[in-house]
């Protein structure tokens, strides 16, 4: 018996769902085409300076853990790149000329507790050979095993004047010197913060940068707490920035929300990569002792800032700025124009503009006048779909043009392939 002919009705269907279908595929490439068309000029700003600028880039790829690089920028032009690591983090350029970098790389067969083979995380000093051309090799690397690659890296290592390095270390949240291969001094977290059984199993705060305002004192990035702590050796936390209300260790978010990379500029102020607020953020310090933003800026280039997680005051007056997710680096001045741009070819995580790098006591924007503080730009933060853009943005490294209008219209997209699929599927078995 020949095979039953599809009804009328069936046939409707299935062209129906067809329909469906190419509708959602032409939507979203149609959203594609137009969104690149209509794209701003990002990464193509400058006024006739000369720049070198360090770059530390955390890579590509799901969760951001492939081809990790350090390299220098003359203006635009890569003078040298040290690569073949998973991720690199916070760079330093030492006096003689070798860079001082916190990494994170797998492979590794000494794994202590941990099944070989593992990760290892800490810090790497770099000779680059920019002059004899040859390609730049490790010196010298302090690294230890860690539970897993996410969220258990050294993102920074500051040189003291001792001789010591001071790391920051998320797998047992702490900092801590360490010279000749042997830890000096350390600062637990769990001394001010409620501790999990075992921190190496959770990305419980995050500690992910500190940086040396004297020699015994040391700002402290706690990311997860949306805090700043000045930790002093033998004293322990001595302030807190976005300290919060009552007996909580959790600061205000609206002031600060998972941040990056403070620079302490002296004379109660600091500058900070408001990452998950996507703003740069100056702090100031008022005469009660509370913390206000005296400068924030949300924008440069006409884009907006997505995971922003570095911000260096520069000798000219100017503001540094790594805008992770948009892969950008840009420089921008007071008012918020923007001088200078890079666009880089995977996810950064800090730069330095050299010579000087980051320094202490940089020029701060703080007002002495009591002026309203100075916002630039507005940001954005639509409910889910900002959510869901930092996901396409850290898995897929989508192009810094694709918004939250594109993650909705994808959505969309996505809905009518499925519906339309549904359809055909639904009365193709009907028959």
């Amino acid at each position: 018996m020949p095979p039953k002919a599809p009804s009328d009705s069936s046939l409707t269907g299935q062209r129906a769902g067809v329909a469906l279908a190419v509708v959602g595929v032409v939507l979203f490439v149609s959203s594609l085409v137009v969104g690149a068309a209509l794209a701003p000029n990002v990464g193509a700003a400058g006024d006739g300076e000369t720049r070198q600028t360090l770059v530390g880039s955390q890579g590509g790829g799901p969760g951001l853990h492939e081809k990790g690089s350090v390299y220098l920028l003359d203006g635009r032009q890569t003078v040298w790149r040290a690569g073949e690591t998973d991720s690199y983090f916070d760079v330093t350029m030492l006096a003689n000329g070798s860079v001082m970098a916190g990494f994170m790389d797998s492979g590794y067969e000494d794994c202590g507790p941990y099944e070989s083979p593992c990760t290892h995380t800490g810090f790497r000093i770099i000779e680059p050979n920019a002059d004899s051309g040859a390609d730049p090799e490790i010196q010298y690397e302090y690294s230890f095993p860690v539970r897993s690659r996410a969220n258990s890296e050294v993102h920074d290592v500051e040189r003291l004047d001792s001789g010591e390095f001071l790391v920051t270390d998320m797998e047992y949240e702490r900092i801590f010197t360490v010279k000749d291969g042997e830890i000096t001094w350390q600062w637990n977290a769990s001394s001010r913060y409620d501790a999990p059984a075992d921190p190496t199993k959770t990305d419980w705060l995050h500690i992910n940068d500190v940086d040396v305002i004297s020699e015994d004192r040391y700002l402290v990035s706690v990311r997860n707490a949306h805090q700043l702590v000045i930790v002093e050796r033998g004293e322990g936390v001595v302030e807190v920035i976005n300290e919060g209300d009552g007996d909580t260790t959790q600061g205000d978010p609206t002031l600060l929300r998972q941040q990056h990379n403070p620079q302490w500029l002296g004379n109660g102020s600091v500058l900070v990569a408001d990452s998950h607020n996507d703003r740069i953020v100056e702090l100031t310090r008022g005469e009660n002792g509370e913390w206000t933003a005296a400068w924030a800026i949300y924008a440069a280039e006409g884009v907006n800032f997505n995971w922003p997680r570095d911000a260096d005051r520069l000798p000219n007056g100017n503001t540094l700025i790594t805008d992770s997710l948009n892969q950008r680096v840009v420089e921008v001045n007071r008012t918020g124009a923007t001088v200078w741009s890079y666009e880089t070819p995977q996810v950064p995580y800090e730069a330095e503009r050299l010579p000087a790098g980051e320094t202490v006591g940089a020029t701060s924007y703080s007002d002495a006048d009591g002026d309203e503080p100075t916002t630039i730009g507005d940001g954005r933060n639509v409910p889910v779909l900002s959510f869901l853009l930092m996901i396409f943005q850290t898995g897929l490294q989508t192009p810094f043009w694709f918004t939250e209008i594109h993650v909705a219209i994808t959505l969309v997209s996505l809905g009518c392939v499925l519906g339309g699929g549904g359809l055909v599927l639904r009365d193709r078995l009907r028959g």
